[in-house]
């Protein structure tokens, strides 16, 4: 029933990769929300007055 260390990654080991990998989507969709939102209020011509 022990299987080698080396070729399969205990539960911790996954656990921390998945964890990892989550980290790094999160931050990257947060870096592209952030941007984009500037990115269109910038954008958008400021509503005057002579309406």
């Amino acid at each position: 029933m022990s299987k080698p260390a080396s070729d399969t990654p205990t539960r911790e080991e996954r656990l921390a990769a998945k964890l990892r990998e989550n980290l790094r989507r999160r931050k990257a969709q947060s870096r592209a929300g952030d941007s984009g939102e500037l990115e269109s209020s910038a954008t958008l011509p400021k509503p005057g007055p002579d309406r």
